[in-house]
């Protein structure tokens, strides 16, 4: 069984901050479970260009406003508690926050735990692990 304190892990090398959001990695793929879950603080007014090409992502909104758009249609969806997207296609997009926004994130396959996004706004296959 494995028991993650986030107040915990905020205070660990599973925080990782880069520019306009952190994300705290609460499993990785040195858990053994298949997928990576993390708490992701998307900063307000931070508008990020992403485009998962390596991952499967599902999202859910835990607290603040925003949208996701979909690069490839234009198509804007609003985002606010409750809300939750998956980007089953590697679907390419664009995450604004009109507020802080508080995620809770799910990655298949799972993260190492040092992953920042490239040029091109995907995470890389292999990334340097967090060890606890």
């Amino acid at each position: 069984m494995i028991v993650r304190k986030l107040q915990d892990a905020e205070k660990s090398d599973r925080k990782i901050v880069s520019q306009g959001w952190d994300s705290t990695r609460l499993l990785l793929k040195n858990d053994g479970m298949g997928f990576s879950f993390h708490i992701t603080t998307i900063y307000k007014d931070a508008e990020l260009p992403m485009h998962y090409q390596n991952h499967l992502e599902s999202v859910y909104c835990i607290s603040g406003k925003g949208s996701i758009e979909d690069v490839a249609t234009g198509e804007v969806h609003a985002i606010a508690p409750g809300v939750m997207y998956a980007l089953n296609l590697h679907d390419k997009h664009i995450l604004r926050a009109e507020e802080e926004m508080k995620m809770a994130c799910v990655f298949n396959p799972p993260l190492h735990g040092r992953e920042v996004h490239n040029v091109n706004g995907a995470y890389e296959l292999e990334a340097e692990e967090v060890v606890d």
